[in-house]
């Protein structure tokens, strides 16, 4: 699949463009990953790009020509990428649909994601009526896109085939559900703390058990709203009866 980041600050993503696992997708050959500057597509030597909001108010607010040329480029931009069905827009905005791990895999398998970073008091609504999406990562407000889009970006780069080691997302919280269940390394006692026996047993099915109930455990302490509404299997329900008694 191909990134595309519309951005007015590229050199953010300098770093981030090292990271160990989205340069191991590239050599994998599962991503493209492109940082367009949307200074470039801004009139005169002064590449402005924002301007005071009609009916007055605090702060600046982005321009809708710069962005918009922006986005066109990188929608024409990427050899042998389909246009249209198989790729998305999406707007980096506090008021955009949550981003989740379910949205993270169905951005996995696009061949095109373009994210847009906004900044100052936000974009002009005319960008928003032109994308496909409006995405938030939390309740709060960033000086800018730009982290919203490297956390959507890191989500959706891990779940690409030779990104990282097979099978070691499939557990994961969010996955299923639910929350992760506790790890554990080397040593197996530290300051007198041991390693749960169970997981020292090598039985593969009594680990398995403990680990789902540890799970469900630890959502229902920390997400219980992850459970509302959750198509439980019986095994799991009679777990979650059991965990709700230790709790009176």
């Amino acid at each position: 699949m191909k990134i595309s980041i519309l951005t007015m600050f590229p050199q953010l993503f300098d770093s981030f463009l090292q990271g160990p696992v989205l340069q191991r997708a590239i050599r994998k050959e599962s991503l493209q990953i492109e940082i367009i500057d949307i200074k470039d597509f801004a009139p005169g030597s002064y590449r402005h790009i924002d301007d005071s909001p009609f009916g007055g108010g605090a702060g600046m607010v982005m321009r809708c020509q710069p962005v918009l040329d922006a986005l066109r480029y990188a929608q024409g931009t990427g050899e042998g990428i389909p246009q249209g069905g198989n790729a998305v827009s999406a707007a980096m905005t506090p008021a955009g649909r949550k981003f989740d791990q379910k949205t993270a895999r169905s951005y996995a398998q696009l061949d095109h994601l373009i994210l847009i970073c906004g900044h100052y008091e936000g974009m002009d609504e005319r960008i928003y009526s032109r994308v496909d999406e409006q995405i938030s990562i939390g309740d709060y407000v960033l000086t800018g896109g730009e982290i919203a889009a490297m956390a959507v970006s890191d989500a959706v780069i891990r779940l690409l085939p030779g990104a990282i080691r097979d099978g070691s997302t499939s557990e994961e919280s969010f996955e299923n559900g639910l929350l992760e269940y506790p790890q554990y390394t080397q040593p197996a006692v530290y300051e007198g703390e041991s390693v749960p026996e169970v997981l020292l047993s090598g039985h593969h099915e009594k680990i398995r058990k403990w680990r789902l109930r540890e799970s469900l455990r630890k959502t229902l302490l920390m997400r219980p709203d992850l459970l509302d509404g959750r198509e439980m299997t019986e095994e799991e329900a009679e777990i979650l009866e059991e965990l709700a008694k230790e709790r009176k």
